[in-house]
């Protein structure tokens, strides 16, 4: 009996470090993608000198795939005058690349996917109400200037699939209130961290590394660390998260931002405007690895996002024993417990500076065991594997009924 075949679709490159829930949940795919499937990626290329619009196989995360790249992206954190969903929507139409089983993470290209046939998933990684009616940075999704084209879109498109996956309560709840007639193809599909690399350790061990990170950073060994990780784009609202350093006044407190996006120049210029050049490490894009140490070093993670999902970067660091402290945005404030962390009443500097302060000062509060109990149900060997045993059972039950045909 042949493999069945997964093909997932996003415009990204897995070997060229980028920032963002989406490519970390297609990573950990690969990753947890059982022997008894062959994955393939449809993405774009970093390099001019890549073959493009052929497979090959490639090895990704000790994973043998199959890939395709459609055009070259040299930065993806970066964004362009053109749209890069745009393009690989176009470099996608007149081709088929249909297989048995298709995830897509972005609407707009299953306009080329809409007669291929298979099984069509669709994954959600936003709250769509909130994202497109965000009083923030009016760039942040280019649709929100023309939302009726962009319903008018998603109702032409939506039921294609066979399942759409949000990580997001509310999304799936206006998702099936919006299209009724497939409401019971809509789930929520929690997101995961990868138990391998995001794990916690003893508080002395946190405690050494936390002066490690101190004295490599040329600052006093008492200094307490807050850590953003993610994209510098106007969903995570970052010059908030600046002025938040700056209204809490201790200069024993230090944040750590490790991300790089359109933001980034806006971000350096509120810290020297603001006169906090030595309160604040801008640490560009890390690796995984990095990351994960990062977070075992750290005494909280912030948010400041106008609208979520329910982020990795939440759940990587409950995983490792970090508390939160969050605006009101997605999951994240219904997953804490009053031991985990902070979730800030007012999307203000004052009081993101408060509960910040409240977190770091007293990690008494906030046990290593309360956190990694409240990531522990989203281990990704668990959450992954759970939706490839479901895609296994349809499957064999589709061989059996055309065997009995």
């Amino acid at each position: 009996m042949r493999k069945p075949v997964l093909t997932i679709f996003y415009q990204y490159n897995p070997w060229n470090t980028t920032i963002g829930g989406i490519q970390t949940l297609i990573n950990t795919f690969i990753k947890y993608a059982p022997s008894d499937f062959n994955v393939r990626l449809v993405g774009t290329a970093n390099s001019k000198s890549e073959t493009l619009g052929r497979w090959q196989k490639k090895q990704f995360l000790d994973k043998e795939i199959d890939f395709l790249p459609l055009f070259v992206v040299e930065d993806d954190n970066v964004r362009g005058l053109v749209p890069t969903t745009v393009k690989y929507t176009l470099a996608m139409l007149g081709h088929c690349y249909a297989s048995d089983f298709m995830h897509f993470y972005r609407l707009e290209p299953t306009i080329a996917a809409f007669k291929w046939k298979g099984e069509k998933t669709l994954f959600i990684q936003n709250d769509i109400e909130k994202q497109m009616t965000s009083a923030n940075d009016k760039n942040a999704i280019l649709w929100r200037r023309l939302p009726a084209a962009y319903f008018a879109l998603e109702r032409a498109l939506v039921k294609q699939f066979d399942y759409i996956y949000s990580c997001n309560s509310d999304s799936m709840k206006l998702y099936q209130r919006r299209y009724p007639d497939i409401s019971g193809r809509v789930s929520l599909l929690n997101n995961t961290f990868d138990e391998q690399v995001f794990y916690p350790v003893s508080q002395q061990e946190r405690d050494r590394q936390r002066c490690e990170l101190a004295k490599k950073l040329n600052l006093s060994e008492d200094t307490r660390f807050v850590l953003f990780a993610g994209r510098l784009h106007p969903q995570k609202d970052p010059l908030l998260l600046i002025r938040s350093i700056k209204a809490l006044k201790d200069d024993r407190v230090h944040l750590l931002i490790a991300g790089e996006g359109e933001l980034t120049a806006q971000v350096r210029n509120e810290i020297d405007l603001l006169g906090i050049e030595n309160r604040v490490t801008m640490l560009g894009i890390v690796q995984q690895k990095q990351l994960s140490d990062l977070h075992r070093a750290c005494n909280a993670v912030v948010l400041t996002s106008a609208f979520e999902g329910l982020p990795f970067v939440v759940l990587e660091a409950l995983a490792c024993g970090t508390p939160i402290v969050t605006t009101e945005a997605g999951e994240t404030p219904s997953l804490l417990s009053p031991y985990s962390g902070v979730v800030c009443s007012q999307r203000t500097p004052e009081c993101i500076a408060s509960a910040l302060h409240q977190v770091v000062m007293h990690p008494e509060n906030y046990p290593v065991e309360e956190c990694v109990k409240i990531a522990a149900p989203y281990a990704a060997s668990s959450v992954v594997n759970g939706v490839y045993s479901q895609m296994w059972q349809r499957w064999e039950k589709r061989l059996k009924q055309s065997v009995s045909v």
